[in-house]
């Protein structure tokens, strides 16, 4: 299994950013794939997650509203659109692979994240 997240950089705040997960070793579109982050001194948060199929997405409230998570299947590739971004979304984004489809499930394969700084 390998998970690789591209698409960070610095952006000003109000600015966009879309992250993506490029999958290999497995069949993608038969698992939940979740985006995580890690900010500045701050303990590891859910962003979003998305079952196998894309039909049902979750958020935290922080970017409900803001952030949108996709998955192309045919691609193998997971997606974070990242809108409005402020400062306080600082942080290193990382996607995991949940154990089933089931977003309820526990992530068992993480990525090495990507770095995501606003600031102006």
């Amino acid at each position: 299994v390998q998970l690789v997240e591209s698409g960070g950089g610095l952006v000003q705040p109000g600015g966009s950013l879309r992250l993506s997960c490029a999958a290999s070793g497995f069949t993608f579109s038969s698992y939940a794939m979740s985006w995580y982050r890690q900010g500045p001194g701050k303990g590891h948060e859910l962003v979003a997650a998305i079952t196998m199929g894309g039909r049902i997405t979750t958020y935290a409230e922080a970017v409900k509203g803001r952030f949108t998570i996709s998955r192309d299947n045919a691609k193998n590739t997971l997606y974070l659109q990242m809108n409005s971004l402020k400062p306080e979304d600082t942080a290193v984004y990382v996607c995991g692979r949940h154990r089933t489809w089931d977003i309820s499930s526990e992530i068992n394969y993480w990525g090495q994240g990507t770095q995501v700084t606003v600031s102006s």
